[in-house]
């Protein structure tokens, strides 16, 4: 596709301003120039990105997609400006933390005081990763810390501390028929209705395991934005099971009127890693991931490599 900056920060300033002459003095451009490149990148593209409504340009749904990609580009520059700014004056003194399944994360706080009480003039930033992949981010910079616990091609690639194990349960309204079972099988999920997070959708390349016992098919699988508190609501409105790390379900159990059944004879469970990029780490990177793995950490966690 052929675009540059200057086509980004015109779909930015154009739908933000709503007109053209606006966004022009916003860029500090000419308003015939700045009609004159939109012409040019619609007739690249093929087709418009604005519609007009009354004195106002509209991105219609072409310019929204558009949009969406250009505010991305644009955010991501503009955070690297700031951070090389930061670089050269020897300020980069940051933390900056993802986590996979981050929806609930009860134990962020006490992380953060302790972290906070250590190294009082270090920023934390929790970052959001685009599509729940952490590795990549990592790898590129984007990140320093990340607490994974899925697997990624190129975990081998970045320094793995084990911290702990969970449990995955089925969570289902507690008159379910599971509810009273000990545990389920593969076979209790055939033809089951099941409510998962949108990064189990199987269309995906790569896809996600689905979180169930191997060699089951339910029916449908409803997918939902990756907030705990709605796909609970769907489970507790009878639409479908769902599965949840048992810490993530616990706190709705009551309140919801849920139960947690295992899955399997024998627990399945999923282990959770510190990682952050091979190699030594800044004092205040390692004093951030101390005390991680002090709130997180079992009692014999340990490093490890992704292959073991």
């Amino acid at each position: 596709m052929d675009m540059d900056l200057r086509d980004l920060e015109l779909l930015d300033a154009t739908a933000e301003a709503g007109s053209l002459t606006a966004a022009a003095e916003r860029l500090f451009v000419s308003q015939p120039a700045l009609s004159q490149r939109l012409t040019r990148l619609e007739a690249r593209l093929g087709m418009a990105l604005f519609d007009r409504k009354g004195r106002r340009l509209v991105p219609n749904a072409a310019g929204r997609r558009m949009l969406v990609a250009a505010r991305h580009v644009l955010g991501e520059l503009e955070s690297a400006t700031r951070d090389l700014r930061e670089i050269r004056d020897g300020r980069d003194r940051r933390v900056r933390f993802t986590a996979q399944c981050s929806t609930t994360l009860p134990w962020l706080p006490p992380v953060l005081r302790a972290f906070r009480a250590r190294e009082p003039d270090i920023e934390v930033r929790i970052e959001a990763v685009p599509d729940d992949a952490p590795i990549p981010a990592l790898l590129a910079d984007r990140i320093d810390v990340a607490l994974v616990t899925k697997p990624d091609l190129q975990m081998d690639r970045v320094s793995l501390t084990r911290l702990f194990d969970d449990e995955m349960m089925a969570v289902v309204p507690a008159g379910h028929p599971w509810a009273s079972r000990a545990h389920l099988t593969a076979r209790d999920f055939d033809g089951a209705d099941l409510v998962l997070y949108e990064f189990y959708d199987q269309k995906r390349i790569p896809s996600m395991p689905l979180p169930i016992p191997a060699g089951a098919r339910p029916a449908r699988i409803t997918l939902m934005p990756v907030v705990t508190d709605l796909v609970v609501e769907m489970v507790a409105g009878g639409q479908g099971a769902t599965v949840l790390p048992n810490w993530a379900a616990a706190p709705y159990v009551a309140s919801h009127g849920l139960a947690l059944v295992r899955m399997g004879a024998q627990p399945l469970t999923r282990t959770w890693f510190c990682a952050t990029r091979t190699g030594p780490r800044p004092p205040h990177v390692e004093a951030f991931v101390e005390e991680l793995m002090g709130r997180l950490g079992s009692p014999h966690a340990s490093a490890v490599s992704a292959n073991s």
